[in-house]
């Protein structure tokens, strides 16, 4: 029997190991008379320990850190009676786990937890060494994930920056180039004026031309009429 497969069970008082699960309800054994029952889905929730946070002035923890502060200071500060006053209930609590929202942690849950650990002290259910061990390893490979999407974001950033200095020194090129390409074109246009001069001038010369043929041609006739 392991800590993971105990459960507490609504409108039934203790502790009980889950043994089966169904789907109208669960077989489950309780851990003071080790009595076996069916109970009902329709009647009864199941809840297991290791499933409960507690209520503190930071992070919630899970259960399981109360019973473990229980234990550590059980020898110079043993758990109190259900039976004694609320005040000293609180003051025992705030001693052991001086992080405990008392406003959000009512004293009916603490004496809960006090029955708890009476019960799973006496079926020896209070090591809970590996589930501190998979907290951490799961803590370190969040802290590494986190690490890694850091260093990825950076690259990220690095990329991104490069390109934008690539692109920002194309920038001049191009102007360069769309000058270059404007003074093209002003000189284009600055040969046209130029051809159609020419092109004038030779239209003048070709007209001039015509205009002597007509004078030769009547020079031979006026030296006819004066045989």
């Amino acid at each position: 029997m392991e800590y993971r497969e105990i459960v507490a069970v609504t409108g039934l008082g203790g502790l009980y190991q889950l043994l089966a699960t169904k789907s109208d309800g669960a077989i489950v054994r309780n851990l003071a008379d080790q009595s076996t029952k069916f109970i009902s889905a329709r009647l009864h929730n199941v809840t297991p320990l290791e499933s409960i946070e507690v209520y503190t002035s930071g992070e919630n923890v899970r259960l399981h850190h109360v019973f473990q502060k229980m234990k550590d200071h059980e020898s110079d500060l043993p758990p109190l009676d259900v039976k004694q006053d609320n005040s000293s209930i609180k003051h025992y609590f705030k001693t052991i786990f001086p992080e405990f929202d008392e406003e959000r942690v009512y004293v009916s849950d603490m004496k809960k937890m006090l029955k708890w650990f009476e019960i799973l002290k006496a079926s020896n259910l209070l090591d809970f060494e590996k589930y501190n061990q998979a907290e951490e390893a799961q803590e370190e490979d969040d802290v590494a994930g986190t690490v890694t999407a850091e260093k990825k974001a950076a690259k990220e950033t690095a990329a991104k920056a490069d390109t934008m200095e690539a692109a920002a020194e194309e920038k001049p090129v191009k102007k360069a180039r769309t000058k270059k390409a404007a003074d093209t074109e002003a000189e284009a246009a600055e040969e046209k004026p130029v051809k159609k001069a020419a092109a004038k001038k030779k239209k003048e010369e070709d007209g001039a031309a015509a205009e002597e043929k007509p004078a030769k041609k009547t020079a031979p006739k006026k030296k006819k009429t004066e045989e």
